[in-house]
């Protein structure tokens, strides 16, 4: 856990100093960790500064658009060619990439789990990923994967990047350190990164925690995004200026290593001679950024009712047809509920889209028991869900004074594709089969009178 001192340093300090980051999201930057290193009014010159080579990484076509068209020119020790040499073959098999329909026996229906279990024996970040859904196809670069992680090692020689997708990771206990190509990050529970697709990252531990537990969203199509604010305007909801990318950070070894590839669902390891974080400057608009949670300005009801959930979406992934995702993150942190005459939780309701969702700390108001920090729950497309029997009691007999929801913090990934439950997920030992029951107390009320019967 943090302590004192880490607390009131600010978020994203809980490595023995904070890391730096420039603030904004999606802005063209440059960054170097050795003077002079990053080249001045070009991106190739015939020798490069320090016996460097020039690089770019390019995370969208050439011919994309100047508005969505994104690519980073690295300047490293080592060209990314001398990164791999012949690769093999190697299984995870918790990790699965849609499309992906299992073998099992688990009947369609709302679904709740509790936290992954604690690991048994030593895992590193990429060893802990279970995947519990996935949705769309990878091969067609279109829809998701819903993943959560339990570790309690670090990956020290081993480093990775993903072809099929970016990763947006979001710790639920134990802070830990993205140290990617570009730089590191230092990402605690209530904040969140994204490494973008082919970009090498490893993960290790920060704190002292028997796990480091969490989430993880693999998006196969287009990136996230801000979304529209719409009539909202300028402000509020997630702001540019809090989106910290990291500066240049290198890493010089010459031990053995190896790089681990996840390509058309299929794992790749391949054994170098050296770190492959060997960049020591770089400039450009496509990079790994962190976020802090708690720095989402959210907007509601002020007069009457609760407005619809997308109201609290950080990021978007567009699908290409207009207001319909590919992938929403959306997050329900503190506020104040204010709404008169209105039922405040989440209202009742059917979805086009399937929502997985998780809690990062506290309760959350539509369902105050079972749903637990590390927990999970999936109500898949046009399969109704609300808050629970205890919930609505309270929200119909409570007295509509303001009231500050607060200690909270849950999350959705919303997709527009059915999201198909894995066989792991199926198994899970923390499975909830009484999550139906929580509706069952909810009663018949209609008695052929306006008033209704609320006795």
């Amino acid at each position: 856990m943090l302590d004192k001192a880490q607390k009131q340093a600010g978020a994203g300090s809980t490595a023995a100093h904070a890391l730096d980051y420039m603030p904004g999201f999606g802005n063209d930057f440059e960054t170097e960790s050795l003077p002079g290193a990053l080249p001045q009014g070009q991106n190739s010159p015939q020798k490069c500064a320090y016996g460097l080579y020039a690089e770019q990484l390019s995370g969208s076509p050439f011919t994309a658009p100047r508005g969505t068209n994104e690519r980073s020119w690295l300047y490293r020790i080592r060209p990314s060619v001398r990164h791999t040499g012949r690769f093999q073959k190697i299984d995870y098999p918790h990790w699965k990439t849609a499309p992906h329909v299992a073998d099992h026996s688990l009947a369609l229906g709302q679904l709740r789990w509790g936290p992954l279990p604690e690991p048994s024996e030593k895992l590193n970040f990429l060893e802990g990923i279970r995947t519990m859904t996935t949705a769309g196809d990878a091969l067609t670069q279109g829809g998701m994967a819903a993943h959560a992680y339990a570790f309690n090692a670090d990956m020290v020689d081993d480093y990775f990047f993903n072809a099929d997708g970016e990763l947006l990771i979001v710790p639920e206990c134990g802070a830990i350190q993205v140290f990617t190509e570009l730089g590191k990050m230092d990402v605690e529970p209530s904040e969140i990164c994204l490494v973008p697709r082919g970009t090498m990252f490893k993960v290790t531990r920060l704190g002292e925690e028997k796990v480091w537990r969490g989430y993880l969203c693999e998006n196969y199509g287009a990136k996230f995004t801000l979304p529209d604010r719409g009539p909202i305007g300028a402000n509020c909801l997630a702001n540019p200026r809090d989106f910290k990318t990291p500066v240049a950070a290198y890493e010089e070894k010459e031990t053995p290593c190896r790089v681990h590839v996840k390509w058309c669902g299929q794992f790749h390891v391949t054994e170098i001679g050296h770190s492959p974080l060997d960049v020591i400057a770089w400039h450009g608009n496509y990079a790994p950024y962190k976020y802090d949670l708690r720095t989402f300005s959210p907007v509601g009801a002020i007069l009457f009712d609760h407005p619809d959930p997308s109201i609290f979406t950080v990021l978007t992934a567009p699908s290409g047809e207009e207001g319909t995702a590919n992938i929403d993150f959306v997050i329900f942190p503190p506020r104040w509920l204010v709404a008169e005459h209105s039922f405040r939780p989440p209202w009742y309701h059917r979805n086009i889209m399937s929502e997985f969702m998780g809690l990062i700390y506290g309760r959350y108001d539509a369902k105050e028991e079972g749903f637990v920090p590390g927990g999970m729950s999936l109500h898949n497309m046009m399969l109704a869900h609300g808050p629970d029997a205890t919930g609505f009691e309270k929200a119909t007999n409570s007295e509509l004074k303001p009231v500050k929801l607060d200690h909270t913090m849950a999350f959705m990934f919303e997709t527009r594709f059915p999201q198909q439950l894995t066989r792991f997920a199926a198994e899970l030992e923390t499975l909830q089969d009484n999550y139906i029951d929580c509706w069952t107390d909810l009663k018949k009320r209609f008695n052929g009178t306006p008033e209704g019967d609320w006795s």
